[in-house]
Order: structure tokens, then C-alpha cells, then sequence
């Protein structure tokens, strides 16, 4: 199935992410990827180590006559996020990515597919194993869990690599160089409530919001794409009160670090009010889809009977939630003063479980600035404490303040111009890439972040430009033979 994917070029790239897009490797659940790398590196009779926490370094040394050159450390992270569309048959933990060419760009089957950050640990594997490129000795770490925590790299020591320079592969747009980025906090809120019985006058329904484009909850979040969760709350929360609706199921969302595309409701009405109700809530989905009309073209908004006789929540925690959930910011909160475009502050309410008395709702609140990712926390967190939910801040992670007199950005950026004849986007961006916390434990280390064009990461869309595959490859080679000298 993979055989058009392996006669792409650079074949030595498309043929490692085909190698490794064939072991399951979603977020925690890493421990057959990192086998696959460690006999990688143990087939290649390259020093090869796993950490602690399960991060792999293999290290190789220089090439003929790049001996005097600094030291390098290569890093990608070895998981994926997994997502895939709710009519898509497929096991993350069992299958490996079933890929296909479509004109420039490389897709997956329903699912996401692992560009990101799979071509950068391909990069890393083609490096390794190749007896022609030139290259400084390097380390290639390879870290767990960075969609999903970071804990790889928080759990990295600090003695176990010795480069000057690194070299971060998760970029995702092949024109920029990245020197900063986003740190995060995820929030998470809890609430029990009483359940009843549903009246016996009451019938149940499906309300049903899907079809939106997703993405990732860092770089796509100023798209002002629809997020399924809050616009399930419009719908819920403007046809309640008055109308006598009644809440008993709801499941939205799912990964802190995607902009949710789906959720699914089952409410209760009484017969009396069923067409009051559906002419109501026809009138609001339709404004809603007009609102999102060149944005979100594909979504749905569905109300069907359901047989279901479950039972329902009690009325006053059914409003706290709801007003709760309108209330909870999403989306950018605040844009960088510095850097013109980049979002500074921003929230993704991902994922909303309401069922059998409980209630979770988890955020991923994200800033390049400590002092705005705690102010938006703080407001979050009061929302959800006025509410009566008990709220949780976990996961937290550093963001990477941009350098720029950073002697590896200058080298590279000379290089980008002198391959593709224009200058490189010098750029930070709102996604939480490893170096800042890498940094934490080896504060002198010089870093910068490339790697090719991926489009719709974190959701089904995913997708890697075969020619931007190309493009940063030949400037990978030639950032290879130009490190400094040491």
C-alpha cells in the first residue's frame, strides 16, 4: 500500500517515514516505536540509549574531514496524535497509518497522519544510516510524549547529551526558521451533579455538531475555526430555559491539543414543546452556519428522536454548566505586541465528557508570555470555581523565548538564501514545540527550529507537501556541512 509513498523523492526520506508509519506509536503508548528505534540504532552498531522516561539518543560520529566542526544535537519527537473520523474503522494501537499520494501532498485514510512528527524523525533515521552525507558528530535525540504532556522532554537529564547547537525538526511551514515558541497549561474542570429521571412526558434526542475542519489547537487557533464544544453550547444553552429542555449526555471533543470537530448531545423535551423547540433550534443552527459559512463549509448540525431513556441532569447544574461553558474563553485571547501576527495568549476548550453525574471539561491554554498564560488560566479557573467545579492546572511547560542573536540563526539563515534564493520567515510560533524545556536542562545550548510543509496537523486533514519534502531536505544537506567550526 505504502510502495507509491516509498518511491517519492528524497526516496532515503519517504522510505524511513513509510518504515516507521508502519509501528503504532500514539501519545503514551510509545513503547513499541522506541524498541523500533533502539534496534535502528543497535543495527547500525551506533551507541544507542534510552533514558529514563524513554527518550532515545543515538549518537554517530563525524564524517571524514567534519571532525572540528561543533557538535549537533538532531531532535524529533517519536508520537502522533491520534485522530481519525468517526465512519474510519481504525486502531491506533494496532495499525500502522495507511498513506497515499494525492497530486503534491501525502495523506492518510481517515486518520491523522504522523508528518508531524514523523518526517523529522525520519530525517533523523536517514542521517543515521547514510555513508555520504557529510555531517558534524551528532546526537539524535529522539523524545515520547510531546503531544501530550512533554514529559520526555521534562524528564530528559541533563547529562546526557553534549552539543553546542539544536537542530528542532518540528516546524511546519518550509519558508520559516523558528526561534520561540508557546508554553502551556492544561486546565482541567470537574463537577458532579444529581441525576433524575426524565419525565414521563419527555422524549430524547440526538443533537449532533460535526463536519468542522479541526486542527491544531496552537498553530490553526487563529483561523477562528469553529470549535465543536462551544458551538454545541450555543445550541443547548439558547433553546433551554424557555423550552424546557433537558440535558442528559454530552461528548465533545477529544485531544487537549486539537480544535474539536465533533460532539453529540442527548436531550430530553416534552411533547408539548417538540415544535416550538425544533423551530427554535432550526433558526439557531442556521445562523450559526451562516456565521461560519467561508470558514466552515462542511459543518452539520443535526436534531434526530432517539429511543434513549436516560436520565437527566437536575436544573440548576444544568445551568451552571451551560453558562459555565459560554463563559470559558476560546480562542486567542491576546495577540503579540511584539511580533506582528503571532498569537500570544490563547485557550482550547478541547473536550467536553458530561455523563452518570459528572461532568469534565479540559482546556489547553497556551502563551509565549508567563505573566498573559497565567492571567488566562486565573480567568478560566474562576469561571469554572463560580460554576462549583473543582479545577485542576497540571502539565505545565515553559515556552522558548526567541534569540535573536542566535549564532545558528544567522548561519541558517545565509544558507536558506543562498539555496532558495529568498529570505527565510524569521518567525516564533503559537505551538509548543520541546526547546524551551530542553533549554531548562541545557541552558547554553544554541537552538533553531526548520522542517518541511505539513498542512491540518492534529486532525484527519493532515497533510505533507512532497515538494516542500524536497526543499527541506536539500537545505537540511547544506545546513549539515556548514555547521561552525567548533
Amino acid at each position: 500500500m505504502n510502495e507509491e509513498i516509498r518511491a517519492l523523492e528524497p526516496k532515503v526520506l519517504w522510505n524511513k517515514f513509510a518504515d516507521l508509519n508502519a509501528v503504532p506509536r500514539p501519545s503514551k503508548k510509545e513503547e513499541r516505536v522506541i524498541e523500533f528505534i533502539k534496534n535502528f540504532g543497535n543495527n547500525l552498531d551506533l551507541k544507542t540509549e534510552v533514558d529514563s522516561v524513554g527518550n532515545v539518543v543515538i549518537y554517530k560520529a563525524a564524517t571524514k574531514g567534519m571532525e572540528s566542526r561543533k557538535k549537533i544535537v538532531l531532535q524529533a519527537h517519536l508520537d502522533m496524535v491520534h485522530q481519525k473520523n468517526n465512519d474510519t474503522d481504525f486502531n491506533f494501537d494496532t495499525q500502522g497509518i495507511e498513506m497515499y499520494v494525492d497530486g503534491d501532498w501525502v495523506r492518510a485514510r481517515g486518520t491523522t497522519l504522523g508528518a508531524d512528527n514523523g518526517l523529522g524523525v525520519a530525517t533523523m533515521m536517514a542521517i543515521l544510516e547514510s555513508d555520504s552525507i557529510e555531517h558534524p558528530a551528532i546526537e539524535a535525540l529522539f523524545t515520547i510524549d510531546e503531544e501530550t504532556g512533554m514529559t520526555g522532554a521534562k524528564g530528559l537529564s541533563p547529562d546526557l547529551l553534549e552539543g553546542d547547537i539544536l537542530l528542532n525538526l518540528d516546524t511546519e511551514e518550509d519558508d520559516e526558521i523558528g526561534i520561540g515558541c508557546a508554553g502551556g497549561v492544561d486546565i482541567t474542570a470537574i463537577k458532579k451533579y444529581e441525576e433524575e429521571k426524565m419525565p414521563e412526558t419527555y422524549r430524547s434526542y440526538s443533537v449532533k455538531v460535526k463536519g468542522l475542519s479541526g486542527g491544531h489547537s496552537g498553530m490553526d487557533i487563529i483561523k477562528g475555526l469553529g470549535n465543536a464544544n462551544k458551538l454545541m453550547n450555543r445550541l443547548l444553552l439558547n433553546t433551554s430555559e424557555d423550552l424546557k429542555m433537558r440535558v442528559s449526555e454530552i461528548n465533545g471533543g477529544g485531544l487537549r491539543n486539537a480544535i474539536p470537530r465533533e460532539s453529540e448531545a442527548i436531550i430530553a423535551l416534552p411533547d408539548t414543546e417538540e415544535e416550538s423547540f425544533k423551530k427554535e433550534f432550526e433558526s439557531r443552527a442556521k445562523a450559526i452556519k451562516s456565521e461560519y459559512a467561508s470558514l466552515e463549509p462542511n459543518l452539520s448540525i443535526e436534531l434526530q428522536r432517539t429511543t434513549s431513556q436516560n436520565s437527566v441532569m437536575d436544573l440548576k447544574s444544568q445551568k451552571d454548566i451551560l453558562l459555565a461553558l459560554a463563559a470559558a474563553h476560546n480562542g486567542v485571547y491576546r495577540m503579540s505586541p511584539e511580533i506582528e501576527g503571532l498569537v500570544e495568549a490563547s485557550n482550547n476548550v478541547a473536550k467536553v465528557a458530561l455523563k452518570d453525574g459528572e461532568v469534565h471539561i479540559k482546556c489547553l491554554t497556551r502563551s509565549s508570555v508567563e505573566s498573559s498564560k497565567d492571567d488566562l488560566a486565573d480567568s478560566l479557573k474562576a469561571v469554572f470555581e463560580l460554576a462549583g467545579f473543582e479545577v485542576k492546572l497540571s502539565g505545565e511547560y515553559p515556552g522558548w523565548a526567541p534569540n535573536s542573536d542566535s549564532a545558528i540563526l544567522k548561519t541558517l539563515d545565509e544558507i536558506y538564501q543562498n539555496v532558495n534564493g529568498s529570505k527565510a520567515d524569521i518567525a516564533a510560533c503559537h505551538a509548543g514545540l520541546e526547546c524551551g524545556i530542553i533549554g531548562s536542562h541545557y541552558p547554553n545550548m544554541d537552538m533553531i527550529s526548520f522542517g518541511p510543509t505539513i498542512r491540518g496537523a492534529h486532525s484527519p486533514d493532515e497533510r505533507a507537501s512532497v515538494k516542500s519534502a524536497q526543499k527541506y531536505w536539500k537545505f537540511l544537506l547544506e545546513v549539515l556541512k556548514n555547521i561552525p567550526e567548533n
